[in-house]
């Protein structure tokens, strides 16, 4: 016979409507007093016991936002916020070096699904058209980028502080 769940390990139940399993996992109350309810689906029963797990880990981590945020969103909130009182010229180069080579290659990605891994073969590709600096740059950006998200508690860790630069392509003449 099925135990029943104690309260705040959430539940799984099958949605005839969506021919899916569905776990539900009570986070807290908002300050109007109702519940923050969150639901992940799965194929199987196993999938969305998984996924429950995964919600009740985030709740005990602290992680608030929803793992919908992707890296383009990270840094697009990072330029608008996170620059104030540098110079127009260090916005200008921050938010060209983000457009440029980060949002279009890494932007697609979820921040909870990024891995080092991911970072580490960016930053590869990178480094046979880039100078080294220009790799400190971009990496700096989304380190700073992914800090702030993890000190907002949208993302567990800052994947970024675990990958080094290479060197990039030398420079085409010699330095003086």
């Amino acid at each position: 016979m099925a135990t029943r769940r104690s309260q705040g390990e959430g539940g799984v139940h099958w949605s005839a409507r969506e021919k899916r399993w569905v776990a539900t996992a009570q986070l807290g109350f908002r300050p109007n007093g109702k519940r923050v309810v969150r639901t992940a689906t799965g194929r199987t029963k196993t999938e969305a016991k998984n996924r429950l797990k995964d919600l009740l880990r985030d709740k005990d981590d602290g992680i608030t936002a929803s793992t919908r945020l992707s890296v383009a969103d990270a840094l697009e909130e990072w330029l608008k916020f996170g620059l104030s009182g540098r110079s127009a010229n260090t916005v200008s180069t921050c938010s060209m070096l983000t457009r440029t080579h980060i949002i279009p290659e890494l932007g697609a990605r979820k921040v909870q699904d990024l891995s080092a891994d991911d970072v580490d073969r960016w930053l590869a590709t990178k480094s046979r058209t880039l100078s080294t600096a220009t790799l400190q740059r971009l990496l700096s950006i989304l380190r700073r980028a992914l800090a702030r998200e993890q000190a907002r508690d949208r993302v567990r860790r800052n994947v970024a502080m675990l990958c080094g630069v290479r060197p990039g392509r030398r420079a085409a003449r010699r330095s003086r």
